[in-house]
């Protein structure tokens, strides 16, 4: 019997942060937390006007957490 093993690395929350200050209006920092549809949404309306942008300022660790979890990585 075989266990598959994670070949993602986990994602960062600093680097998510970086991602957001300068890209954030884009979406690049949903784009690398590998939510593309969110990412398309942030990118066609400007992070949803700036609103889920500021969102995101408070949100970004447990989103980052949310998905090593789900991708079964631990954090560095």
């Amino acid at each position: 019997m075989t266990q598959a093993v994670a070949t993602s690395s986990p994602k960062q929350v600093g680097l998510a942060y970086v991602l957001w200050f300068f890209f954030g209006a884009i979406g690049v920092h949903q784009f690398y937390l590998g939510k593309t549809g969110r990412g398309l949404l942030y990118l066609f309306t400007l992070g949803i006007l700036g609103i889920g942008c500021l969102i995101d300022l408070f949100t970004l660790p447990s989103q980052v957490r949310e998905v090593n979890a789900k991708n079964g990585v631990a954090a560095v």
